[in-house]
């Protein structure tokens, strides 16, 4: 009897752990997103990397990144521009489009410095890289990688990894949620549930020693940590610490002001 009392406390305590763990753990979907958080305007950050944990900062580039709301194709749209610049050129730019109350992709053309050019039409179903359409009768890996994952993705709710830092003021915050993110980068891989976790609070000091409240959430895998901190008040990205390797890192900070 005493054994069956102790078998039925563990299965209860498993139940409750299981349901505590379920109500933590959020799938995002198009009802779990909130654009208004999402102001048009300019924002830019610095990006750099420290190469050793005594190391000088290096490898700075400048990324900037243009709201806007649009009509696009009679859809209320939000439209992303972005410019990466890396010293004294100019290495990627991107224009993507999303519905305006679900973030959805619609649209998303780029360039690449190194890779060329890309074109993912959620609405046509359509995509090309470097001018040439892709197609089932692609044999080459990249593209057939690429175009496999576009049509996955044209057949389900994703979210577009590129514009994560537009991403993440979309979420609703509380600490110790996990957010199962359904990612897609169009031109790389299929869409993934990518799993981020608020794991605490913190504070950054800004202009006139002002206080910001700020949500940490954190995204691991093996050899890789990314900590995002986000504005209570505003949801934006205002810093990313991210651990690559032992010793390695790179930064992404959110400037107050430039030109």
């Amino acid at each position: 009897m005493r054994l069956l009392s102790v078998k039925l406390i563990c299965a209860f305590m498993l139940v409750v752990c299981f349901s505590v763990s379920a109500q933590d753990t959020v799938w995002v979907d198009a009802s779990k997103v909130n654009t208004q958080f999402l102001k048009e305007g300019v924002n830019r950050y610095l990006v750099y990397f420290k190469m050793s944990k005594d190391a000088a900062r290096s490898r700075p580039q400048f990324w900037t990144r243009t709201i806007s709301f649009e009509n696009y194709q009679g859809r209320d749209a939000i439209v992303v521009k972005q410019e990466w610049e890396d010293r004294d050129s100019v290495v990627h730019t991107v224009k993507s489009v999303c519905d305006k109350k679900t973030f959805a992709p619609l649209y998303q053309e780029s360039w690449w410095k190194q890779r060329g050019t890309g074109v993912f039409d959620f609405l046509n179903k359509t995509a090309r890289l470097n001018d040439q359409p892709l197609t089932d009768a692609d044999t080459a890996r990249n593209r057939k990688t690429a175009w496999l994952a576009f049509q996955k993705a044209s057949t389900q709710y994703v979210l577009n990894w590129h514009l994560d830092l537009e991403v993440f003021p979309l979420l609703p915050y509380a600490k110790g949620k996990t957010f199962m993110i359904p990612f897609y980068d169009p031109g790389f891989s299929a869409p993934k549930h990518e799993a981020y976790t608020v794991t605490s609070s913190g504070q950054l000091e800004g202009y006139d020693n002002q206080k910001v409240d700020c949500w940490l959430l954190t995204h691991e895998a093996k050899g890789y940590k990314e900590v995002f901190w986000i504005s209570k008040k505003t949801h934006e990205v205002l810093k990313l610490e991210n651990e690559i390797g032992k010793d390695r890192a790179r930064y992404k900070i959110k400037l107050g002001f430039s030109i």
